[in-house]
């Protein structure tokens, strides 16, 4: 497939001459006399050129302010070189910091100028294998990555769809520990239109207070006692991409005071430094608390809260969403498979899945994940080893009154259910064993069918 080149020349003898020497070399050139006319075909993707070779003045405007116009829409891994018959030292610099390839004056030999288009392609190609390999690992981060048909996970994904189209600063990720919420920072960056830039993280929880002030914006050499050299902070690490503060309810309050400032002004000083840096970042952050309950006890700035909440995803924890398991659980089992070279069915019986679906699971999905992948290690042929299962609450020496009798539910007095909680659960097993028949659920339950029609309007148990 030949390379193509997009001219853009208003003289048109030297237009047709460049046209007629890199078609010899074996381009695909594509020549246009006005920016007017190189806007339509880029913005339409008509083409898709290699390299731009450009007149710096033409009659209808200036190209570098086509090119700082152009540069932000789809096409990438195009290398730009202007020509100009009284090109300056501002032209030159204004040039490579829009990102030209090169900027050359007229006149210039053929065989030269050939050289430089050269140069370019091969620049050109090598920032789309960069392009194509960061989206192919990226991909695996799509809002498809979320599995689960149930009700609040259709609805989250759709969430995220509409989150990874708007250009927002800051939002703030709820759910307990192990629901999820580092899968759904990497969905939200890689599937936005900062997935090219860096995705920095840190755990707020996992490093002492003075390290964590640094380790954020960064410190000049002599900044403190070992400060040898300087250091860039997590801010100026995430420039123009996302920093995700995981578990930021536990900031000190002076920190947060400091995180506010960085936010809303996008700018940080490092520490032992007078001079502040702009920054450009989105700011995702999570908590397994409820930070508006810390707010509230004086534990969380209420106006760092706002500031950061712009936008809110609650993540819902896997006892709220037991059908979720049918997808997860074979995933999983696959996953690990894959990783230890054993063949576990994936069609488990219908004694694994009570099992499983009778457990609150209080550590979610990272606790779910860590149990099948402990059960398949330990697997000694295809079924799946139920007594590696070993879940708390549900052991397997009275697994025949869990299986066989039906009208029976287990639920966890280990302080991971609320009694709010408790009364959803059994409601849920309810509708569940009688198909969503709420009159025979009121049956079950001895109730009404009116009391149990509100409580299920109530949890939005049947859609």
């Amino acid at each position: 497939m030949k390379n193509c080149l997009l001219i853009i020349e208003d003289e048109r003898l030297f237009g047709v001459e460049l046209q007629r020497f890199f078609t010899k070399q074996g381009w695909e050139v594509e020549w246009v006399t006005t920016l007017d006319n190189a806007r339509q075909i880029l913005i339409q993707q008509k083409i898709d050129p290699t390299a731009v070779l450009s007149d710096m003045n033409l009659n209808d405007g200036n190209a570098l302010d086509f090119l700082e116009e152009i540069r932000e829409k789809p096409n990438q891994g195009v290398e730009w070189l202007f020509l100009t018959g009284y090109g300056g030292i501002a032209d030159s610099v204004r040039a490579l910091r829009l990102g030209a390839f090169d900027f050359i004056e007229k006149p210039c030999d053929l065989n030269r100028l050939n050289l430089h288009i050269q140069g370019a392609a091969r620049s050109a190609k090598a920032q789309r294998r960069l392009l194509q390999e960061a989206q192919s690992s990226h991909s695996k981060y799509s809002t498809q990555a979320l599995l689960g048909q149930s009700q609040s996970s259709q609805n989250l994904r759709a969430m995220l769809d509409k989150i990874a189209q708007v250009p927002f600063s800051s939002l703030i990720l709820k759910g307990e520990t192990g629901t999820g919420k580092g899968l759904l920072a990497k969905i939200i960056h890689y599937s936005g239109k900062r997935a090219a830039a860096p995705l920095v993280e840190i755990n707020c929880a996992a490093l002492p207070h003075d390290l964590l002030e640094s380790e954020l914006f960064g410190f000049e050499a002599g900044a403190f006692t070992n400060a040898g050299k300087r250091h860039r902070g997590l801010f100026e690490q995430a420039h123009q991409g996302t920093l995700f503060l995981d578990e930021i309810s536990e900031l000190e309050l002076d920190l947060q005071s400091k995180l506010l400032k960085a936010v809303e002004e996008l700018k940080i000083r490092r520490l032992g430094s007078e001079n502040e840096i702009d920054i450009d970042v989105q700011i995702i952050a999570a908590s397994n608390r409820d930070l508006s309950k810390q707010v509230a006890d004086g534990r969380f700035r209420q106006d760092l809260y706002h500031r950061l909440s712009v936008l809110s995803v609650e993540i819902q924890p896997v006892r709220e969403r037991m059908g979720d398991l049918d997808e997860l659980v074979p995933t999983f089992i696959a996953e690990f498979n894959a990783k230890s070279g054993k063949q576990v069915n994936t069609n488990l019986s219908e004694k694994t899945w009570q099992l499983l679906k009778s457990y609150g699971w209080p550590g979610n999905v990272r606790e779910l994940r860590n149990v099948i992948e402990r059960c398949v290690l330990l697997s000694e042929g295809q079924e799946f080893p139920l007594q590696w299962l070993q879940l708390p609450q549900v052991q397997l020496a009275d697994q025949s009154t869990l299986i066989d009798d039906r009208k029976h539910i287990r639920i966890p007095l280990d302080g991971s259910l609320t009694l709010q909680e408790m009364e959803k659960y059994i409601l849920q097993k309810a509708l569940q064993m009688t198909g969503d028949n709420v009159t025979a659920a009121a049956k079950l339950l001895g109730s009404t069918r009116e009391a149990i029609r509100y409580k299920v309007q109530k949890y939005q148990l049947i859609h």
